[in-house]
């Protein structure tokens, strides 16, 4: 054994300084009274010949250890190898024998007695040039299959494995196959040493929080009481939620035990005990709660969408229909297959964002991914769990809500787009890493379920692959809205604690978030709808001429049914995990479609749908209301310019509106909407007029957007046949269910063909 090895065995502290050890004298007390790092005791690091420079006590590693009293067989340089490497019972006693006294007092300051530590084989010894504490680790049967190392604690807190490669394990199958009817699920195989020295009954999984196997589940017996208490970081907790999931058909009782937060972040089971000097009792009691947890429903009501908006408008103002189509949708996430997308587009500042993320507060935080602009290999790695053996990522995205706080990385929005769609519960991909020797390493990526998907992005145009797939919406930008805005931030931002007390303490927003969480607990499977025919006819009146996206908007129709049920499920008809949305839930998800229903018509944002009628229209009928028919027979309808726009906006609005983005964004949008043309002003060809549709049709001829898209304008009508139209619109309206809008559309477009 070499003098360092020895020294560290012993406790004994000391610097290096070139080839000698320095440490305080161990015979004579000549270092009592030496300050900061004086010492006298110098060691030579190869020969182990020692001298005190002080009191003259000489002697090599033979004479120390008789000092010490030590009679350790072959001392001489022929034991200065590491333990040989094979992993036997023979390399654990080896190493349990040769555990040092200041490592066994570390461990019993760790909470783990000599008993533990000897009926446990705690050991030390030096693996791939290094010193360790061994921890050997037995299978199934009882026979060793691996040391789990930790470092030496003056050196760090690494944890591996002797032999490298081995897979996880239970830590406690000895437990386990004893009649206990009480365990602890710990994160760690010291935390459990931990609990055996309190007379705690305790398992671990070698390899970490997440790696709790399935496997595993039906070799855990019947009939218990099982405790999960893992480190207080996100790590731990996600990882006992796992367990807790994988647990729950063993036919036991399950608990989740969190610990408080006086053992500091990342704390665990040690730093209870011994930090905090915690009481064991109180993780069976007050730490503890049932998993599934249970809520007392009949503290709930029914609650209409009236009560709902009013309880999202503490915080969100206006914005009525945005507020409960993006609290349905998240709420969507706790079906199995009823999810919808979201997809809010509107320019910078108008609050895009801080709806979904605002909703997403009154929803469990482990639900809830928030993302920025991220590439692929980076969300699959950052939200999935990575298989060595299989080399494959498992990204489980079941029952979560994600909100992307700025457009997906385009490569990222390819991968989900199956995903939106939920063509499959159940998808493969592949992405691309670096290895550590600069080339490339391909994974396979498994993604599950069915989330929640809600984007916020200041970008107007979208492609229709990505339209069809998404409900869009905008934040509404009234004068009104912006005003309670600035009344509700100066209210907030005065005094943010006081506000927050008062938001969390209202009775109302707390029963909600409650609620919710008992949603979520009633693991509802299915919900159908028992008047479907009423659904399918009363879609069709109001669609008379059916387009391929409308395959689509029905199923968003059908999720706002099932999400409404979802929120009254006490009284919904039940069967199991299975509820039955009734006609108050249909009435009630037509009403938010209609007022919805015409910008995913016309595959616009509400922002631009409202920009045309509210700016373009009323631009429009201000350029052209005052002139009476024979003038516009004379000299057709005017046009309108940018500048018109630009105008009108800054009146109706009060802020300009940026040039590339009406001239880019906006207009091509419109014009590939039907609403409006775009023509070269007759008076002079470089100019680009607009003209609304209400009087226009659709030509084959030239194109003038930016993107290539056009119309061509035609004549007025007559007097007579716009007395037919007026009439026939009406009919439309009445008989067809459509809005003033679309009844006008469709009698015009009659018209026209009768006419040509």
């Amino acid at each position: 054994m070499e003098i360092k090895e020895y020294l560290i065995r012993e406790g004994i502290t000391f610097r290096e300084r070139g080839n000698e050890l320095i440490t305080h004298c161990l015979f004579n007390g000549c270092d009592d009274g030496s300050r900061g790092t004086e010492a006298h005791l110098y060691f030579n690091a190869e020969t182990g010949q020692y001298e005190c420079k002080k009191c003259g006590a000489k002697g090599n590693l033979i004479t120390l250890a008789k000092h010490f009293g030590d009679n350790i067989p072959n001392l001489g340089n022929s034991t200065n190898k590491q333990p040989k490497s094979k992993f036997d019972a023979e390399l654990v006693e080896t190493c349990h024998q040769a555990l040092p006294t200041h490592i066994r007092q570390y461990l019993n300051a760790r909470g783990i007695i000599d008993t533990v530590i000897d009926e446990y084989k705690l050991g030390w010894g030096k693996f791939y040039g290094k010193w360790w504490i061994t921890i050997p680790i037995k299978d199934i049967y009882g026979a060793f299959r691996f040391f789990k190392l930790r470092q030496d604690p003056n050196a760090g807190d690494k944890k591996i494995t002797y032999p490298k490669g081995v897979e996880a394990q239970i830590y406690g199958w000895d437990t386990l196959q004893s009649d206990t009817d009480k365990v602890v699920l710990c994160e760690g195989e010291l935390d459990r040493l931990s609990l055996l020295s309190k007379g705690i009954p305790a398992i671990t999984s070698t390899h970490g929080a997440m790696t709790f196997k399935q496997e595993w589940c039906e070799k855990i017996g019947k009939g218990r009481k099982i405790y999960i208490c893992f480190d207080n970081d996100e790590t731990g907790k996600k990882g006992a939620q796992r367990a807790a999931k994988l647990l729950e058909n063993t036919e036991n009782k399950i608990y989740i035990t969190t610990l408080p937060q006086e053992v500091g972040k990342g704390g665990d089971i040690t730093d209870y005990f011994v930090k905090l000097n915690g009481n064991a009792d109180d993780l069976f009691g007050k730490y503890e709660k049932e998993h599934p947890e249970r809520i007392d429903t009949s503290q709930f009501k029914p609650l209409s969408s009236q009560e709902l908006v009013k309880i999202l408008g503490l915080t969100i103002k206006s914005d009525e229909e945005n507020k409960i189509v993006t609290f349905l949708c998240e709420l969507s996430a706790y079906t199995d297959n009823a999810q919808f997308n979201i997809s809010y587009n509107a320019p910078s500042s108008t609050g895009k964002s801080y709806i979904p993320l605002e909703i997403s507060n009154l929803f469990p935080n482990e639900d809830v991914m928030k993302l920025g602009n991220c590439s692929p290999t980076a969300f699959f790695h950052e939200q999935g769990e990575y298989d060595k053996d299989t080399n494959t990522i498992t990204v489980d995205l079941s029952r979560k809500i994600i909100i992307f706080l700025d457009q997906p990385h385009t490569a990222l929005l390819e991968r989900l787009r199956s995903l939106l769609s939920h063509d499959e519960k159940e998808m493969r991909s592949k992405i691309t890493d670096k290895n550590q020797k600069g080339g490339n390493r391909t994974k396979t990526v498994i993604i599950k379920g069915f989330p929640s998907v809600i984007f916020c992005t200041a970008g107007l145009q979208i492609a229709e692959q990505e339209a069809t797939r998404f409900l869009l919406l905008s934040p509404e930008v009234s004068q009104e809205k912006i005003r309670e805005g600035v009344s509700e931030s100066v209210r907030k931002e005065s005094d943010a604690e006081r506000y927050s007390i008062w938001l969390e303490e209202n009775p109302e927003r707390k029963l909600l978030k409650e609620r919710i969480r008992a949603i979520k607990l009633e693991n509802i499977r299915e919900i159908k709808i028992a008047n479907f025919k009423r659904v399918e006819e009363r879609f069709l009146s109001k669609n008379k001429i059916l387009k391929p996206k409308h395959q689509r908007d029905i199923k968003r129709l059908i999720s706002l049914i099932k999400s409404l049920a979802l929120l009254n499920l006490w009284w919904r008809e039940r069967n199991g995990s299975t509820i039955t949305a009734n006609e108050e839930d249909i009435e009630e998800a037509f009403r938010i479609w209609d007022a919805i229903s015409v910008s995913q018509e016309l595959n616009l944002p509400p922002y631009i749908y409202n920009l045309y009628q509210e700016v373009i229209l009323k631009a429009w009928k201000d350029k052209n209301g005052n002139y009476n028919e024979g003038f516009v027979e004379t000299t057709e309808v005017l046009g309108l310019s940018r500048q018109d726009i630009f105008q009108k906006h800054y009146e109706v609005y009060g802020r300009m509106l940026d040039t590339n983005q009406l001239r880019q964004q906006i207009l091509p949008m419109l014009e590939t909407a039907g609403l409006i043309t775009q023509e070269a002003d007759p008076n002079d060809k470089r100019r680009i007029l607009i003209y609304p549709t209400l009087q226009l049709t659709i030509s084959q001829d030239q194109r003038n957007s930016d993107d290539g898209g056009g119309v061509k304008n035609i004549e007025n009508l007559s007097e007579t046949k716009r007395e037919d139209f007026d009439e026939r619109a009406g009919i439309m309206q009445y008989e067809g269910g459509l809005t003033k809008e679309q009844a006008e559309q469709e009698a015009l477009e009659e018209a026209l063909d009768k006419r040509d």
